[in-house]
């Protein structure tokens, strides 16, 4: 629950504000709520007499105590005082306590916000997926989860382009490297001794080589990506099918980190339903797009770069089609590069092209179907309304800022101002591997430039693969659950293992803010003890214990816990060590949706994982100083057990905001 205390409390400052001061609530400042260093100065402290001051020319501490005296009584509250200019507000414990153990489910968000599409992974289809999109995939379902929890209604897209370079390369790989017509690749993927989309990250290494020894070789790369996006011919035939086997590959990998989309965005479609040259044609008119008549870029559609950050960043990451200055968007030989074809689908997502796809189910997981667009009418029956949202988030790595930066631009110059307002590029930086983690897995550390890890390349071929990534974390889970719970079924041990495993990934993949390089480490991520998506799991599994050795013994559940503090004295939470340490743990664990929310408008997951990690940390330490089974007080073991469920609930949502399940025992 978003804490009604908090926004009971803003409502009133802010009727203090206007009482005490005559200032209207459009001309007050934000109501900031802080925690106070001590609980004896309170649980929740407004510095907004700072923010006055200034304006009323008054000192803080005076400002402080007017309000003090002009809130009167607030619901919830015991007491409020003013110190130091600092309003602080000292909750009804046992009361608010009480009330969170019986807080209601995630309500629906405001009537008018509207859709929110989430486009995360799109990963190229044309071999195996790393851990560089396995960070992608956990910032893109954190948020599509975060989003969720506030009642809003997401659909989770996944590009799948499947006319680039990329897959091209591919193709090129299988005909000219190894002479395989598309009988020959369909026997490949068919081969259960073979794995495809691995088989297809060592070709595509040995195509990027063959390239580098003679650049004449390029050509084939130029016809076939010109094949492939005309469609009709061998070439593109087989492209398709490497894209479909690959997207295949992509899918069941990213399900066992508990990732799921709704729709499969194919680029393929997107050409072939002429979404490209509606978009194209309205950006002429528009004048955001202009023909090169000169340089070497003559005979190029191009769009110029118009913000200087986006012409520094498209400077520096700029190849044989820019200058910086200008992004090719149509090439001189007519084909669309992939900054255009996103172009067009970005006008899709907000409903702004006068077009939409056909459907096709494309897969069935439990009661989930993953839809995927067609080119035509086929088996696109019962499919949602997709598209048109009111917000679009992309979770695209940070190299393609100034490209997501041309997408606002591009609705900016066709007079859609708001929703290039709503259009949020949700960036990320890369994932190395430690050095002791690559030599794990069997990269060399050649690299010798004193980096404090090791790059990750697919185009060389150089880096871990998820599954294989995820295999290793689970023998590494599995070896530990063994040693602690030799009675466990074999089948059993592999479950808890799988869902160990994950939340280590998942974890550690969100816990860093966005910006940050980060280089992952088996063994950091997968620790029982510090800030790890396991110590998290435990320290609910460690709740899970008490409170089922309390119902064993005494009868008593959760519902029945919530019904004892009802009637129970409030001598467990008056204020001391015991009483505040026991507090604080409940006051810390129903900030979760607070801290949620926080997470979802500043787009950094990290909030979440940080929230979390304080919450099982304080569990920890109370669990240590105050027994609950051992204690003979009745009423103080309530209380006790009721901080605990609070915890449990609160560390069950936040991993499971982070795709994380817990085990039952570990």
């Amino acid at each position: 629950m978003i804490l009604p205390i908090h926004a009971e409390v803003r409502r009133s400052v802010r009727h203090a504000i206007a009482s005490a001061f005559g200032l209207a609530e459009d001309e007050q400042p934000a109501i900031v709520i802080d925690v106070p260093p001590t609980r004896a100065l309170g649980d929740l402290a407004i510095p907004v007499a700072f923010e006055l001051a200034r304006r009323l020319r008054r000192p803080p501490k005076a400002i402080a105590q007017a309000l003090a005296a002009a809130l009167g009584e607030v619901p919830n509250v015991a007491r409020i005082e003013a110190a130091n200019g600092y309003v602080n507000f000292f909750l009804s414990r046992a009361a608010l306590t009480r009330a969170w153990l019986e807080a209601r489910a995630v309500e629906p968000a405001p009537p008018g916000l509207g859709k929110v599409i989430v486009e995360h992974t799109a990963i190229n289809p044309n071999k195996a997926a790393h851990i560089g999109h396995v960070r992608n995939s956990a910032l893109g379902d954190t948020l599509v989860r975060l989003l969720r929890f506030q009642g809003r209604h997401v659909e989770v897209q996944n590009y799948i382009d499947d006319t680039g370079v990329q897959v091209a390369d591919v193709v090129v790989g299988f005909t000219s490297l190894e002479n395989r017509d598309l009988a020959g690749v369909r026997g490949l993927a068919d081969d259960p001794s073979i794995r495809f989309d691995y088989y297809c990250w060592d070709l595509y290494a040995r195509v990027t080589e063959w390239y580098a020894t003679d650049p004449s070789h390029l050509a084939e790369r130029t016809h076939a990506l010109h094949q492939i996006e005309t469609g009709g011919s061998a070439l593109a035939e087989m492209g398709a099918f490497i894209a479909d086997r690959i997207v295949r590959c992509h899918i069941r990998t990213m399900a066992r980190l508990n990732v799921a989309y709704d729709l499969l965005t194919w680029e393929g479609d997107i050409l072939r339903l002429h979404f490209w040259s509606t978009a194209f044609e309205s950006l002429k008119a528009r004048g955001a797009v202009h023909l090169q008549s000169e340089g070497r870029l003559a005979g190029c559609w191009v769009m110029p770069i118009e913000s200087a950050e986006g012409a520094a960043e498209a400077e520096t990451a700029a190849g044989d089609e820019d200058d910086g200055r200008e992004k090719v968007i149509v090439r001189s030989n007519g084909t669309v590069t992939y900054v255009g074809k996103d172009i067009a689908n970005q006008f899709w997502k907000f409903g702004l092209l006068g077009k939409d796809f056909y459907y096709r189910r494309f897969e069935t997981r439990g009661d989930h179907t993953v839809w995927a667009t067609a080119s035509h009418d086929g088996d696109g029956a019962g499919a949602p309304a997709f598209g048109r949202a009111a917000e679009v988030y992309n979770v695209i790595d940070s190299r393609q800022a100034y490209l997501q930066q041309l997408l606002k631009q591009a609705l900016d110059t066709m007079g859609f101002r708001d929703q290039s307002a709503h259009s949020t590029h949700v960036s990320y930086e890369m994932v190395a591997l430690s050095h002791a983690t690559a030599r794990a897995l069997g990269y060399a550390d050649a690299e010798g430039d004193g980096k404090p890890f090791v790059e990750v390349s697919g185009r060389r071929g150089l880096g871990v693969k998820a599954d294989d990534l995820i295999e290793r974390l689970i023998d590494t889970a599995r070896a530990e659950v063994r040693t602690r719970h030799t009675d466990l079924a074999d089948a059993d041990c592999d479950r808890i293992a799988e869902i160990i495993a994950t939340a280590a990934l998942r974890y550690f993949l969100v816990k860093f803010s966005r910006g940050r390089i980060i280089a992952f480490d088996i063994d950091e991520a997968l620790s029982f003890e510090g800030e790890t998506g396991p110590y998290l799991q435990y320290a609910v599994v460690r709740a899970s214990n008490i409170l089922a050795k309390l119902q064993e013994r005494d009868g008593v559940d959760e519902h029945a816990i919530a019904s004892m503090v009802a009637s129970a004295g409030e001598d467990a939470l008056a204020p001391g060590d015991e009483g505040d340490e026991l507090w604080g743990l409940v006051l810390e664990a129903a900030r979760l949706d607070e801290m949620a929310d926080v997470a979802a408008r500043t787009l950094e997951p990290a909030t979440l994982a940080k929230f979390a990690f304080g919450v099982a940390q304080r569990f920890n330490a109370f669990y240590h100083r105050q027994p609950i089974m051992q204690e003979a007080r009745g009423d103080t073991r309530a209380w006790r057990a009721a901080a605990v469920a609070c915890a449990r609930r609160s560390l069950t949502t936040a991993l499971a905001l982070m795709g994380c399940q817990v085990p039952e025992r570990m």
